[in-house]
């Protein structure tokens, strides 16, 4: 039996066993009632988890008692069929969300919150495009939900894979808040003997006057992280001629089983990361609160190489012709070269909310983020001569961002009976110039060398009704309407600028859900949801200009169109839920950059893919108290068959699985409260085989550019000395192992935190 299938059994033997155990006889009170198990997941958020579909949710207070939480998506860690592409501890660039029928390629395909402002990054779809993060701090988190699948209609088809929202603290009396923790792990690959360390300041300060309340964040993150990637060329590309001789290179295979030679690391990160976010608000009466944010997010980062190829004195060699086992090979002088990033974001948002007890509820909120500055500095000489400064190019993403407005309403009819309706409007611009500088590090801007630019926007209208017909039936129903336009498009390089026409298109999006409650502990959930993914600036857009002509883009995507459905059966346990899920989702010109060989000449860009399906089934057992009263359990055990069914402009992946979802996925968190002052926790992570390419070729999955399935064991001990003060010592992947999402994640690593609370 495959080690996969082992690992599948043996969870979902120890779900049922546990099920079995939990659910024993006892006394009327110990049963949880239909009605307790949809009130469970009820907190201060954006979402509607009134509709009756798949959600899940984690609070503030578990994530510090369970979690080696150093970053903000950490907290996401052991959510059923969730996975974050985190390669080191502040990974502020590619740290992309994953979900059930959606790998870490697939950034826009879902959405992330933060007290209702969108931090997805819906400028592009791909691993740099991943939602920001680091505009919220671990410390403070109150909760954090997730709504599984395109179920709602107040969102936009970028919900088809989730919709995570952060809920943070508002004070209700003077609170202060302080943390300190120092992260450090060994990294051992290839000739890298490098060590990852991370120092971690959180404060924070809050406090109620009345009816206005204010709450001051303030959070620095000092990380050094191991290398992401390596210069590498092919076996197969060397040839006679004169070169430098060199040793040190590392023969290895690559993702597709070729040989190949690793010449050096780079992407070795520092990154110093610094938040300052501001919350105002103002309680009008009891039912109404005005909000405002202002929040501001700074990265100061430097990303070095490091040659393995020495010459015969020992010196190291980072570009040229050189000579490896006899062989020539030419290193190009950017091949190892250094980066700078010196970036300023800012995020703004004000909101009107109304929630009570009468007939009426409704909502204004507006946000914005923006790239106040955006600075990324490369050479475009070689090292060691790049140290010394020289010249290079100089990327400004200065005036890239995103608006978000919306207004909304519910109206209760009757105390079963809800309409629900609302307009929203977002935009999105992204603008990317690239300069020529004499000085890479440190000098002015010159002549412009690229351009890349483009605007979207999405104007939605939706209509949802709620409806209780009986004490065991209820339903959801919704309708979404969306208009969709692009334009702006530009591309263009040192002296010609060319642009593309706007285009607009509009769709419906239906959404159902219906549950029966066939007892006071059981129920079923069916969900079924259309949703329309619409192409992004950088998919429209990013392209190069050959022979004065725009190449490798096509300004004409069609906009992936999803139906997805699951069936769901909650069973309510003493101290927990049991849940069992089959979900479905047919995706129809799906966006993905492919070669499409098919044509003369050949083209490499993004292009619709025909179809792909997904099929799946999902346990997820939450428990407190579990065989023990002072032991708590959360485990979840995922199936996903996801098939390319289409595809004219790439026919060999037909038949082949989607990239990055892999068939078997399975987290267990166990914590054990052993007394009032000590927490103790275990955690397995488990992701089986999966691809990078859309023909599965990458058969190598333990390479650089491979993707490889794990199993690594996590705990985290944490002690509580009074009301005040506790501390916490974590490790992550305990065993070491190296494993790989096209960059290798941390090894083994090391988390001392020590709090303050008031």
């Amino acid at each position: 039996m495959p080690r996969a299938s082992r690992m599948a059994c043996a969870i979902a033997a120890v779900l049922l066993s546990l099920f079995c155990a939990s659910t024993t006889a006892g006394d009327a009170d110990s049963i949880l009632t239909l009605d307790k198990l949809q009130v469970r997941g009820l907190q201060p958020t954006s979402l509607p988890l009134h509709i009756p579909t798949t959600s899940e949710g984690i609070s503030g207070e578990q994530v510090r008692e369970r979690i080696n939480a150093t970053d903000a998506q950490d907290a996401l860690k052991y959510f059923p069929s969730l996975l974050v592409r985190k390669r080191y501890i502040g990974d502020y660039d590619h740290a992309v969300l994953a979900t059930r029928a959606s790998g870490t390629g697939n950034s826009a395909r879902s959405l992330v919150y933060a007290d209702g402002i969108l931090l997805s990054n819906l400028l592009g779809n791909g691993a740099t495009f991943t939602p920001r993060w680091g505009l919220v701090s671990p410390n403070e988190i109150e909760r954090v939900d997730v709504l599984y699948g395109p179920f709602s209609a107040a969102y936009s088809g970028n919900s088809v894979g989730a919709v995570v929202d952060y809920v943070t603290r508002m004070p209700e009396r003077f609170e202060a808040h302080a943390a300190v923790s120092y992260t450090h792990g060994g990294f051992r690959l290839y000739r890298d003997e490098a060590d990852d360390t991370a120092t971690g300041v959180q404060a924070s300060l809050g406090n109620r006057w009345g009816a206005l309340s204010a709450w001051l964040s303030l959070n620095r993150l000092d990380s050094s992280a191991h290398p992401i990637a390596f210069a590498n060329v092919a076996a197969s590309a060397g040839g006679s001629g004169a070169g430098t001789p060199v040793t040190g290179a590392v023969a290895e295979k690559n993702s597709k089983g070729q040989d190949w030679y690793l010449l050096g690391a780079t992407g070795q990160t520092d990154t110093v990361q610094d938040l300052a976010k501001l919350k105002l608000a103002w309680d009008i009466d009891a039912d109404t609160r005005l909000s405002l944010l202002l929040g501001q997010w700074r990265n100061d980062a430097a990303r070095g190489v490091q040659s393995y190829l020495q010459d015969a004195d020992g010196n190291a060699v980072y570009s040229g012709p050189v000579l490896i086992d006899g062989k020539r090979y030419a290193i190009a002088p950017t091949a190892m070269a250094p980066q700078r990033a010196d970036q300023r974001h800012v995020m703004q948002g004000l909101s009107l909310r109304h929630a009570g007890a009468g007939a009426w509820d409704y909502a204004l909120a507006y946000s914005r983020y923006d790239y106040a500055r955006d600075l990324l500095r490369s050479p475009g000489v070689a090292l060691p001569a790049a140290d010394a400064g020289g010249a290079g190019r100089i990327a400004d993403g200065n005036g890239t961002g995103w608006t978000t407005a919306s207004a909304s309403a519910s109206w209760r009819a009757t105390e079963d009976d809800t309409l629900e309706f609302g307009l929203q409007d977002e935009r999105f611009r992204l603008r990317s110039e690239v300069f020529d500088t004499d000085d890479w590090r440190a000098g002015a801007p010159r002549q412009r060398s690229s351009l890349f630019a483009g605007r979207t926007a999405l104007r939605g209208a939706y209509l949802q009704h709620s409806r209780r017909w009986s004490p065991r039936w209820s339903s959801v129903l919704g309708l979404r309407g969306e208009r969709w336009s692009a334009r702006d498009g530009a591309l263009g390089d040192a002296v010609r600028t060319f642009a593309f026409q706007r285009r607009a298109e509009a769709a419906l999006s239906p959404k159902g859900a219906v549950e029966y409650a066939g007892g006071e502990d059981w129920s079923l959930k069916a969900s079924i949801g259309r949703a329309v993914r619409y192409p992004t600036v950088s998919e429209l857009y990013q392209g190069s200009i050959a022979a004065d002509a725009v190449v490798n883009n096509d300004p004409a995507l069609k906009p992936e169109r999803s139906v997805t459905s699951e069936l769901s059966w909650v069973r309510g346990l003493d101290g927990g839920t049991l849940r069992a899920t089959l979900f479905h989702e047919r995706t129809r010109d799906a966006l993905y950059s492919q070669t499409n060989a098919t044509v003369a000449p050949v083209v490499t860009n993004i292009q619709n893919v025909g179809a792909i399906r997904t099929t799946g089934a999902e346990l997820a057992l939450s428990m407190a108290g579990v065989l023990r009263e002072n032991l708590d359990l959360d485990a979840s055990l995922t199936f996903a068959d996801s098939v390319i069914r289409e595809n004219a402009n790439f026919p060999a992946s037909v038949g082949k699985r989607q990239p990055r979802v892999p068939r078997w996925r399975a987290n267990v968190l166990a914590t054990w409260h052993a007394g009032e002052r000590w927490d103790v926790t275990a955690g397995l992570r488990y992701s089986g085989e999966q691809f990078n390419q859309l023909d599965n070729s990458d058969i190598h999955s333990q390479a650089y550019m491979g993707t490889s399935p794990f199993l690594v064991a996590d705990a985290r001990l944490r002690y509580r000395h009074d009301a005040h003060w506790s501390a916490a010592l974590g490790v992550d992947n305990l065993g070491g192992r190296t494993y790989w999402n096209f960059h290798p994640y941390n090894q083994r690593t090391w988390t001392l935190e020590v709090r303050f609370d008031r």
